[in-house]
């Protein structure tokens, strides 16, 4: 080589990098999952289950492209949107457990994980308690161990609500302090914290007949439910409303709905409750009850609301009861019965029922069909002659006792 000559670096021809090529396959997936997503939401705007539910199984392999993160909140989205139809149509738990057996096979166990969650509140709402039961046992050791305290609180929510329909009260309060207790050392969408107020409610109300407090919690449930705009708010609102009217406060009721959150869930379930809330507020028995016949496909698929929409009747016959019988000492059964227009076997078992708790001071005469009904000054007041007395004696014992201990003392 020639002294002075440069030597000149080989050239090369540019070709797409690999990474440039990944990078554009990603964009891709990422444009696919979101026509996807799109779709779903179309689909359950329409309440187009059958074929949501088909999409959710058809695009499962493009999932197996992306990171196992992005894999599980895409399922868990479009499961949410399946089941927030609330279709009912009977093949929910099937699609989750689908989804699961999938999801294992796979080795996702993030996404196993949410959507057993998932799948504890279905078995829930169908009524299959003793299986979520088992499962939430299962799961919740499982979580612990991972320290997944968000999803622990979903099934600890999910397993108060078991064990509320069963009726084990205690076990019911210790998975939501569990829940409540769990939820604060960590960020709480709006949605969830909803849930646990709305629980917290049916349980202050249900329980502890604490309704001042559960209507509390249920404006707390309303306004969050209202805030990502989810069907529940109407059920919270459905709630604070009937708090108004075990409480005396049935004229706050067209306040409330005419309020500027509310103005918008106008409809026949808030017409129904003020409907029911007039009746009980003027003390018309039979109006209640005709609303409550005639309202039935509002009050009936809630638990919640027909248990205490039961209370409400019953506390309501006893104060017409009571109102007609005062001016009596002896009436026949029948014609109480004519006199509230009710059937005279539920009128007689209601005063029995009034008598045997003290509401009443009377006696049925079942072969004439007459309550007798005693005067109120007749009262046997042995019980507290009795009582003044022993708290006498102790008082005579105890003086004598503190003269024997100063004779004592000087001798």
């Amino acid at each position: 080589m020639a002294a002075g000559t440069a030597v000149l670096p080989p050239q090369t021809t540019s070709t797409p990098s690999a990474s440039s090529s990944a990078a554009g396959v990603e964009v891709d997936i990422n444009a696919s999952l979101e026509t996807i997503l799109s779709e779903a939401r179309q689909m359950a705007e329409k309440k187009d289950h059958h074929n949501l539910r088909q999409l959710i199984i058809d695009n499962r392999p493009k999932l197996l492209q992306v990171s196992k993160a992005k894999a599980a909140k895409m399922v868990r989205t479009l499961i949410d949107l399946y089941l927030d139809m609330e279709a009912k149509t009977g093949v929910e738990i099937q699609l989750c457990k689908d989804c699961i057996e999938w999801a294992t096979t796979e080795k996702r166990i993030f996404l196993r994980q949410n959507l057993q969650a998932r799948l504890v509140e279905l078995y829930f709402t169908f009524g299959q308690f003793q299986d979520g039961i088992d499962l939430a046992a299962k799961l919740l050791d499982e979580l612990k161990k991972v320290d997944d305290k968000s999803l622990l609180v979903e099934v600890f929510l999910h397993e108060s609500r078991i064990y509320h329909a069963l009726g084990n009260i205690s076990k019911a309060r210790a998975s939501l302090t569990s829940a409540r207790t769990t939820v604060t050392t960590i960020y709480c969408p709006p949605k969830l914290q909803a849930q646990l107020d709305l629980q917290s409610g049916i349980i202050h109300a249900s329980e502890e007949k604490d309704f001042k407090t559960a209507y509390s919690y249920f404006y707390e449930a309303f306004e969050g439910f209202d805030s990502v705009s989810s069907p529940h708010a109407l059920r919270a609102l459905k709630y604070m409303l009937l708090c108004k009217i075990i409480m005396n406060q049935a004229d706050e009721v067209k306040s409330i709905v005419s309020g500027k959150l509310a103005l918008k869930y106008n409809g026949r379930d808030i017409d129904a409750l003020k409907n029911i809330a007039t009746a009980y507020h003027e003390k018309q028995l039979l109006v209640y009850k005709n609303y409550v016949q005639e309202y039935s496909d509002v009050f009936q698929s809630d638990p919640v609301m027909v248990h205490h929409l039961k209370k409400l009747y019953e506390r309501l016959m006893e104060q017409n009861l009571c109102r007609v019988v005062q001016p009596y000492s002896t009436v026949h059964v029948r014609k109480v019965a004519e006199l509230i227009e009710l059937p005279e076997a539920d009128v007689e078992k209601k005063l029995s029922q009034m008598i045997l708790d003290g509401l009443l001071r009377g006696t049925i005469d079942q072969g004439s069909g007459v309550l007798e009904l005693f005067q109120t000054d007749d009262k046997d007041k042995t019980y507290e002659a009795v009582l003044e007395t022993i708290q006498n004696l102790e008082k005579v014992m105890t003086c004598l006792y503190d003269k024997s201990k100063k004779l004592t003392y000087l001798n």
